[in-house]
């Protein structure tokens, strides 16, 4: 354990480096995986449903698992865990990348959620006992959230070169040696850190109900979205929501609760959570659509798609720098309400794109919504672990990288759902005839599974389903706007509301005091 005062020297900032590989190895993992869509539905054919779950089982692992493993990180190591996670990460990876199936794949995609739960409220826990004074601190976490923009730009562009030259599976094999150099590295360059206050039972009932709360909720709502009613997602939903309550009443009841919940009476942290967890939705609910529209519909290579997916990150560079250039001049609560309203009118432009507009405007669309969101996103960090006590620093960041992979998981779900019911009603009946059979079903399935049967498909059959198709994938695309820009402009007034008692320049401790660490 380091020492509690003093500024941090060399080995605190090399120690920062290697903190900072495995967390831009996660957030790259998703990105890479969007320009392997197309690639796995033509290889493993996985169901509208299976190939969400492909997306969305990694993101619902770490979310429900992440209050757990950060709670666990306090008690039995932080670095422990973290070293825990990445063997286990690199090992999924090995097994995702040679998946002979859509189930196998997702059961790694599950191991990977598992695995990943570990890493990252270590990386945000040990940063909070590393650099203790504040401005080095603020310039840590501002590597640390550099880094999540730097991964979800990069994931794309790294996906698409392995794509270019390898099978699908490659895209997986980014996190094998990065997870191993962070094993050989973390003993001697992080220092091991463990409460000593936080040393009863471990609270295993909150733990499980902390999963099994969010898996049923999310499968109800992605089924009956994809597919239409029926009775077991139909059960799923209030299922999840009774065990959300479960765990709620368990955290106030137990005598040693994974979350403090006296946390969320700070209105900084929760402020701080809920606005993180809004701009996870709209942005990463957008960018399957963003991918698969310059594959499928424009027809691009993983490789020219993911380097063109880099120009909007240049309104998220501007965004970023202004944010905190205005830090100290104008109140957060104005900032990250202004970010939102921008990002609403991405979402607007978005509305008015088709299979046949120039790329211009889907890209200058995607450059307007990711810097709206990203740009309220650079606050938040410093705010969530200076709010909580040191001793609760894994509980405090698990729950804050909770509620953005739960919000980056529904975004993808439920905007991604929202556009599979659009797109699979627009093609019910107004396929091309003579597209009938295992074909239409694949066609209706996904648009990858359009395009792989239009390749098949004689003369002018091919590009009349191809027409139709992309038609009704862009009216997809219209409807998640329009649910992603009434989410926008309800986060715009919801962060100025939570925020306004923030001054310009907010110290790094809240203005309400921090609650005493809970006996235990």
């Amino acid at each position: 354990m380091t020492a509690t005062t003093g500024r941090a020297g060399r080995r605190e900032w090399i120690g920062l480096a290697v903190l900072l590989l495995p967390t831009l190895v996660l957030t790259m993992d998703m990105g890479v995986l969007f320009f392997a869509v197309p690639y796995i539905s033509t290889t493993l054919a996985p169901s509208g449903t299976q190939q969400l779950w492909i997306m969305d089982m990694y993101s619902f692992l770490l979310a429900g698992l992440l209050i757990t493993m950060g709670a666990l990180g306090d008690r039995i190591g932080r670095r422990r865990l973290l070293m825990i996670g990445a063997a286990g990460f690199a090992g999924a990876s090995l097994l995702a990348a040679w998946s002979h199936g859509a189930d196998q794949l997702i059961a790694a995609r599950a191991l990977l959620g598992a695995a990943g739960a570990t890493v990252m409220p270590s990386t945000l826990a040990l940063i909070r006992n590393m650099f203790h004074d504040p401005k080095q601190r603020q310039i840590a976490l501002g590597a640390w959230g550099g880094i999540l923009t730097a991964g979800a730009t990069l994931g794309p562009v790294a996906g698409g070169l392995l794509l270019e030259h390898f099978w699908w599976g490659s895209a997986f094999l980014l996190a094998v040696p990065v997870m191993a150099l962070v094993l050989l590295a973390a003993p001697v360059l992080l220092p091991e850190y463990r409460s000593t206050g936080r040393t009863g039972r471990f609270d295993l009932l909150g733990a499980v109900l902390s999963l099994t709360a969010i898996l049923p909720l999310v499968y109800g709502v992605k089924t009956i979205a994809v597919e239409g009613w029926s009775l077991l997602p139909g059960l799923a939903v209030p299922a999840g929501l009774l065990l959300a309550g479960a765990f709620v009443r368990r955290q106030r009841t137990a005598a040693n609760p994974l979350l403090d919940l006296s946390l969320f009476r700070i209105r900084t942290f929760s402020g701080a959570i809920s606005v993180n967890s809004i701009a996870m939705f709209a942005m990463m609910g957008f960018s399957l659509f963003t991918s698969q529209y310059l594959q499928l519909v424009k027809g691009m290579s993983p490789l020219t798609a993911s380097l063109w997916s880099l120009v909007p990150s240049l309104g998220v560079g501007a965004a970023v720098g202004t944010s905190s250039a205005l830090a100290g001049k104008v109140r957060p609560a104005v900032l990250m309400g202004g970010g939102f309203l921008v990002g609403s009118a991405g979402f607007a432009m978005m509305t008015l794109v088709g299979p046949h507009s120039p790329l211009a405007l889907i890209l200058t669309a995607a450059g307007v919504l990711a810097a709206g969101t990203v740009g309220t996103m650079t606050m938040t960090a410093e705010m969530v672990v200076s709010a909580a006590p040191v001793e609760q620093a894994g509980a405090a960041s698990a729950t804050s990288e909770t509620a953005v992979e739960l919000g980056s998981s529904l975004g993808i779900a439920l905007l991604g759902a929202a556009g599979a019911a659009v797109y699979r009603h627009r093609l019910d009946g107004a396929l091309p005839a003579g597209v009938d059979g295992e074909a239409a079903r694949t066609a209706q399935d996904t648009l990858g599974g359009a395009v792989t049967v239009a390749a098949h498909l004689p003369g002018r059959l091919g590009a009349d389903l191809l027409e139709t198709t992309r038609t009704a994938f862009t009216d997809g695309l219209h409807v998640a706007a329009v649910v992603g820009l009434v989410f926008a402009l309800g986060a715009a007034v919801l962060a100025y509301r939570l925020m306004r008692h923030l001054p310009a320049a907010a110290p790094a401790t809240p203005s309400e005091p921090a609650p005493e660490p809970a006996a235990v």
